[in-house]
């Protein structure tokens, strides 16, 4: 189903996003050498509490995974992209972690992930990998806007990712988001352009440009949802919330203080 949202439900959407990105700067600021994937697991859900939100994770049990997730946040660390599951792992100095949350307020989800490298050490590669996903991200939002062909905006991120060097995998992607966190449509990170369903007012789309240094194959933990990079290269993954508007695309996924 695709879900076009009413200026009301808009409102809630900014309001979503906003709590989604100030959960996630708050984590960023926080976690440091030695922080527990199961603390910030519990630190999450305290904010997500606080707020009278509710976690779009804890009941999730899709046919890709080993549901329910049981935990509030996505943890991925090193060579997992996807779907990291909290366990008990105190993070060392050099980690590249990822940290992707969707939260419902108000009847309303917004989704968003960063990738960040913990304490002083900068492991060969792991900065560029950020930096290409942030770059794609950018690139898919700047094509985002009504009337535009959904392959341009996949063709946009995938461009990126690729003149970066890096392998594109279709699995996983950005999707809708709405009064639900997965919804169609799928967008992949990489298309053609002109191509797919054009983009109307209204419509939130979660872009989520990921990578894996020198692969495109994944692999799943034990755990049933962790997904891994098949050669146990370094990963990373943005994603932001965007709103299609009559001007373009709104990022609703800002922290309260940077929102416009």
């Amino acid at each position: 189903m695709i879900e076009i949202l009413s200026p009301v439900e808009l409102r809630r959407a900014r309001r979503t996003g906003a709590l989604v990105a100030d959960i996630l700067q708050t984590l960023t600021e926080n976690v440091t050498v030695g922080t527990n994937l199961l603390e910030i697991d519990a630190w999450t859900r305290r904010m997500i509490d606080a707020a009278g939100a509710e976690s779009c994770y804890v009941d999730y049990a899709p046919s890709f995974g080993r549901g329910p997730f049981g935990h509030v946040i996505c943890t991925s660390v090193n060579d997992a992209v996807l779907h990291g599951l909290p366990h008990d792992y105190a993070l060392t100095d050099g980690d590249l972690l990822t940290l992707d949350l969707a939260v419902s307020l108000d009847g309303v989800v917004a989704d968003s992930a960063v990738s960040l490298v913990v304490g002083t050490a900068r492991p060969a590669g792991s900065e560029a990998l950020i930096e290409a996903t942030r770059r794609a991200l950018d690139a898919g939002i700047a094509a985002a806007g009504p009337g535009v062909a959904l392959g341009d905006v996949s063709h946009a991120i995938g461009t990126v990712l690729s003149a970066a060097g890096y392998p594109v995998n279709t699995q996983f992607g950005g999707h809708g988001v709405g009064t639900t966190m997965h919804q169609d449509p799928h967008v992949p990170n990489t298309g053609r352009p002109g191509r797919g369903y054009r983009l109307h007012p209204g419509l939130l789309l979660a872009l989520e440009p990921w990578v894996m240094a020198d692969t495109d194959e994944l692999t799943t933990d034990d755990d049933g949802w962790t997904l891994r990079s098949a050669t146990g290269c370094l990963t990373a993954h943005s994603e932001h919330t965007i709103a299609i508007t009559d001007d373009g695309a709104e990022i609703l996924t800002l922290p309260s203080a940077d929102a416009p």
